[in-house]
């Protein structure tokens, strides 16, 4: 007998917990009994439209129930679901559906005008969450309903690609990374413990659905029972509310979030005693910010490191003391090691690029195999191990320190210089709300860092005095060259600085720069 995988559970869970919350939205609860027939009339009407095994199913929706019913039916139906971010530009919609080749398209309207031409004349289905259908488009509520509750009774194969989850494209085109239902079990079962879920959990989110920092909360609650309580958007006073009514127990946040939350000034007054376990990735955390969720937080914070192909360190909350620049270490049989310049292992404690060994990485990037060849390293024993991308070193206690992207270290005079621990300098002042350092052309050096800097106060401190300041906390190689002050910095929804946008411009303009 194959064990239960994902959409397996979900059925039982409609049979045993069918009178329990599974999905909470600002307009409705609906419980596992009804969830679960949800999901059966949609994988029902996918098949029927002939959208059933291997095939994409395009998702460009808002956060709510009918998006969640679409991803996981999608699933049951043995097809493979793409939900996409929607904070991304039409072109990149648009390559991102036509990578896919996707079968059947669902939208909310505000993203319905999105979708080209080209993409609608191939697909099979276009189903419209809510408002007005016309005769191109179903409406989601009258089409679900039109189909049997009945089970689909698809025999799902273990080893078959269930979603694929597009790259935030921070560092350049989009690619979709695919996982298999065997993957995405392991991985919810085995963050399931690292992140202190239970059948009682009931999540916050307020991160797109279609991310993978979202899926790292959802598919674990979901696993064991719980429930999510979705929000649309990231609204702190809508936060604070549900913390003060105990309506959540966990959450899953970027660092730029809990920032947010931190200095709301609704933030003191909100009951924070019912929250059980919460998690921080995307992105670095800063330390302060790290610090300061622990001083407010009984729960403390579980700082997840991880990319979405594959590879998860944590920082449990007790192991945090004194380890606050550190991310943690692997899960339970998960591996990771260190690789020099020449790909080979590095001694414990030096820099290199991290590398991991998981059973649930990604099964490789869709319709790009190069890229997916150039993703792992295999070692002596012919295994194959996830580049990461990341630089970092293991302490002498073996946990995990993140210097900086490989792409984005900087090269000046010879000298290696981590971004990272020149943002982490200028974070420790009082006026800097945010920040980003890369590194420009110089005639002298190569390249030399910059940094972009936002004030919490405009005008609150110079640019130079600034620069003055972090320098005299800084190395003699890895000075600060100048600081450009702005109103604020481009992130994408998952709170990942667009650093590729703020470095374009300076290498474009390269034979006048003369840092």
């Amino acid at each position: 007998m194959q064990q239960p995988l994902l959409p397996d559970i979900l059925t039982l869970h409609a049979d045993w917990r069918g009178s329990r919350p599974a999905l909470v939205t600002a307009a409705e609860t609906i419980d596992w009994r009804t969830f679960g027939a949800h999901i059966n009339q949609v994988a029902n009407g996918l098949l029927a439209a002939g959208c059933g095994e291997g095939a994409r199913i395009g998702v460009v929706m808002r956060n709510g129930a009918a998006m969640a019913e679409v991803m996981f039916a999608a699933m049951k139906a043995g097809a493979i679901v793409a939900p996409l971010n929607t904070s991304v530009t039409d072109e990149a919609i648009d390559a991102m559906l036509s990578d896919a080749d996707v079968a059947a398209i669902f939208v909310t309207p505000e993203h319905q005008g999105r979708i080209s031409p080209s993409i609608l004349g191939r697909s099979k289905l276009r189903v419209l969450s809510d408002g007005e259908a016309d005769a191109d488009w179903k409406c989601y509520a009258a089409w679900r309903g039109a189909q049997s509750e009945a089970d689909p009774g698809v025999a799902l194969k273990a080893d078959a690609i269930c979603n694929i989850i597009y790259s935030s494209g921070t560092t350049g085109q989009p690619k979709g990374i695919a996982h298999t239902h065997i993957g995405r079990l392991d991985w919810a079962h085995d963050l399931a413990h690292a992140l202190r879920y239970h059948s009682g959990a009931r999540l916050l989110i307020a991160t797109g659905l279609y991310s993978n920092i979202t899926w790292a909360g959802m598919l674990p609650t979901f696993m064991l029972g719980g429930a999510l309580v979705i929000h649309e958007g990231f609204d702190p006073p809508r936060i604070f509310d549900a913390m003060n009514r105990a309506l959540v127990t966990h959450t899953s946040m970027v660092p730029v979030q809990f920032q947010r939350l931190l200095e709301h000034p609704d933030f003191a007054a909100c009951d924070r005693g019912a929250m059980q376990a919460m998690m921080c990735c995307g992105a670095p955390l800063p330390a302060h910010v790290k610090q300061a969720l622990f001083d407010n937080f009984p729960c403390g914070v579980i700082e997840l490191y991880g990319s979405t192909e594959g590879i998860i360190t944590t920082l449990a909350p007790e192991e945090a003391k004194g380890r606050m620049s550190s991310v943690g270490k692997p899960l339970p049989g998960e591996d990771i090691t260190i690789l020099d310049n020449e790909n080979r292992p590095a001694p414990q404690g030096e820099t290199g690029e991290i590398v991991a060994l998981s059973r649930f990485a990604m099964q490789g990037y869709w319709n790009n195999p190069q890229a997916t060849e150039e993703a792992f390293w295999t070692d002596a024993k012919g295994r194959r191990w996830l580049r990461s991308g990341d630089i970092g070193r293991i302490d002498e206690a073996g946990y995990l320190h993140i210097t900086d992207r490989k792409k984005d270290m900087i090269i000046s005079g010879g000298q290696n210089i981590y971004p990272a621990d020149l943002e982490a300098v200028l974070m420790q002042h009082e006026h800097v709300f945010d920040c980003a350092v890369f590194g420009v052309p110089s005639e002298r050096w190569g390249e030399t860092p910059l940094a972009l800097v936002v004030l919490r106060e405009p005008a609150a401190v110079g640019a130079e005095a600034l620069r003055d300041w972090a320098n005299a906390q800084l190395g003699k190689q890895q000075r600060i060259a100048s600081i450009e002050l702005r109103p604020s910095l481009p992130r994408n929804a998952n709170g990942k600085l667009l650093k590729r946008e703020l470095r374009a411009p300076y290498w474009e303009q390269r034979a006048g720069c003369k840092a």
